[in-house]
């Protein structure tokens, strides 16, 4: 016997609602001014809440900058990943799934690192922070199965040179002697890195 899935009830709708709002209103403002030059009072009046309303869905600037950006890095990353299945080079592939990731983190560069600073250093009982580290796990997944096309490689090396690829790409994107290199400039970094990495 199967059950129709239950509807949501109206409190529920009107809760996502609410959070779809918030999320639109702070990612928008964050996207024009940066994220330290937004109010909470600023995003509760875009999105035609009280502000005590967005604290009931994130406690600081910081997870709501989490939960506007964890969307478009796992957007970044499945364009990544389908593009990667198509090229047989083990570092071209990497590189596929890399590419879209610096560009969604160079769209605003304060943004950008300041989403990686608060996934670091954010708590990670928090459910955005949480999500936000799912994004890096699913990103090194992607990695390993590329790297794993070679033989040589197994199913532990390629998970450890995966968190390796990560680290590397993550400091590049955060280091400040980068900040106004452009997204060519620091894949070109990440891949001359990432070559050493891989079996010759």
């Amino acid at each position: 016997m199967s059950f129709a899935p239950q509807p949501v009830g109206r409190r529920e709708r009107n809760k996502q609602q609410k959070l779809d709002r918030i999320t639109a209103a702070a990612g928008e403002l964050f996207a024009e001014y940066g994220v330290d030059e937004v109010t909470t009072q600023q995003i509760a009046d875009k999105a035609d809440v009280g502000t005590g309303t967005v604290f009931l869905y994130v406690k600081t600037k910081g997870e709501l900058l989490l939960l506007v950006q964890n969307t478009h890095y796992v957007e970044a990353l499945e364009r990544g990943r389908a593009a990667a299945e198509n090229i047989p080079d083990v570092l071209d592939a990497v590189m596929t799934i890399i590419r879209p990731i610096v560009g969604c983190n160079r769209t605003q560069i304060d943004n950008g690192r300041t989403y990686l600073r608060e996934m670091v250093f954010g708590n990670p009982e928090e459910p955005h922070h949480r999500d936000a580290l799912a994004v890096v796990e699913q990103t090194e997944e992607a990695i390993a199965a590329v790297l794993r096309r070679d033989e040589r490689v197994g199913v532990a090396e390629a998970a450890r040179r995966a968190h390796i690829v990560s680290a590397i790409m993550f400091l590049a994107m955060a280091a400040t002697a980068n900040i106004a290199r452009s997204v060519d400039e620091i894949v070109a970094d990440i891949r001359e890195q990432v070559s050493a990495l891989l079996p010759q």
